[in-house]
C-alpha cells in the first residue's frame, strides 16, 4: 500500500529534504509552501506523486481547502508533518521586534495548529495516521536573543503533548520531533558554534526513521538530547551565568 504524506514548509531546508525522502521511497506527497516555483519543480520531478499547495500556513481557510482537496483526490494521509517555521533574532527592548515576535508565533505555533486541524477529524474517523510536529531543542530553555523562537518551540512542544493526550485511543498518533542544528539558510547566519549539526538529507532520514518507529518524542540527533537534558537540569543561576554573554542570532525582519 502506497504511503501518503502531507508536508508543510516543503520548499527549502528540512521540509524539502523530507519531501524528497518520502518521494524517493515512492510515497504520494502533498507539499505545502509559499514558494510555488519550488513546488512546481518537485511536481516536474515526480509528476505522479506530488500534489502542490502554494499557500501560507497562517491562512486557515487555504489550509482547510488544501486538506479537503488532498483527501478527496488521494485519501486520508498516513502522515502530516507540520514543518513550516521561521527563526529570527529578537530583543524585547526594541519596539520594532514586536512584529517579528508576532510572525514567529503565528507561523511556528498557529501554523502547526492550522496544518493539523483540517486532518484530525478524518484521521480519527479512519482510525489511523500520524501528526508530526517539528519543534526544536531551542524549546527546552529560553536562549538569549532568540526569545521569539525559543518561546514558539516551547509552545509547540506543549501543544503537541496536549494533542497527543486528546487523541489517545483514537488510532491517531502525535509525534514530537526536536531537531538540533540543521545546515539550512536559517542556521547559516548563526555567529556561534553549532555542535552535531546535520545536513538536511541526513536529518530527514533520521526523522523519517523515528516516525516509522512510532516514537512519540524524539530528539535528532540523539546527542542533542543529552545536551538538552543537561540544560534543563541546570539551576537558573548557573544557566544565566553561562548564557548571559553567549552570542545572539542577528536581529532581523521576517
Amino acid at each position: 500500500m502506497t504511503l501518503c504524506a502531507v508536508i508543510s514548509g516543503a520548499s527549502s531546508g528540512l521540509g524539502l529534504a523530507l519531501a524528497q525522502h518520502y518521494l524517493g521511497q515512492g510515497a504520494v506527497v502533498g507539499v505545502i509552501a509559499r514558494r510555488a516555483d519550488v513546488l512546481q519543480s518537485l511536481f516536474e520531478q515526480f509528476p505522479r506523486q506530488v500534489y502542490c499547495y502554494p499557500l501560507d500556513v497562517r491562512d486557515a481557510a487555504a489550509m482547510q481547502a488544501a486538506a479537503q482537496d488532498f483527501i478527496e483526490r488521494v485519501g486520508v494521509p498516513d502522515i502530516v508533518i507540520a514543518n513550516a517555521g521561521v527563526s529570527s533574532g529578537t530583543l524585547t527592548e526594541y519596539a520594532e521586534d514586536i512584529t517579528v515576535f508576532e510572525s514567529v508565533m503565528e507561523i511556528n505555533v498557529l501554523g502547526t495548529v492550522k496544518t493539523f486541524q483540517p486532518f484530525v477529524a478524518a484521521m480519527r474517523t479512519a482510525g489511523h495516521g500520524k501528526l508530526v510536529g517539528i519543534a526544536s531543542v531551542a524549546g527546552f530553555r529560553g536562549l538569549p536573543g532568540a526569545g521569539a523562537y525559543s518561546a514558539s518551540k516551547a509552545a509547540v512542544i506543549s501543544y503537541l503533548e496536549s494533542l497527543r493526550v486528546e487523541l489517545r485511543g483514537s488510532g491517531v498518533q502525535v509525534v514530537t520531533i526536536c531537531p538540533g542544528y540543521i545546515k539550512t539558510p536559517m542556521t547559516a547566519i548563526n555567529p556561534y558554534p553549532m555542535p552535531f549539526i546535520l545536513s538536511p538529507d541526513e536529518a530527514a532520514r533520521r526523522i523519517a526513521r523515528a516516525i516509522a518507529r512510532g516514537k512519540s518524542f524524539a530528539v535528532i540527533p540523539w546527542q542533542m538530547g543529552l545536551v538538552g537534558r543537561v540544560l534543563k537540569l541546570l539551576p537558573n543561576w548557573l544557566y544565566d551565568f553561562l548564557f548571559s554573554k553567549a552570542p545572539h542570532k542577528p536581529r532581523g525582519v521576517i
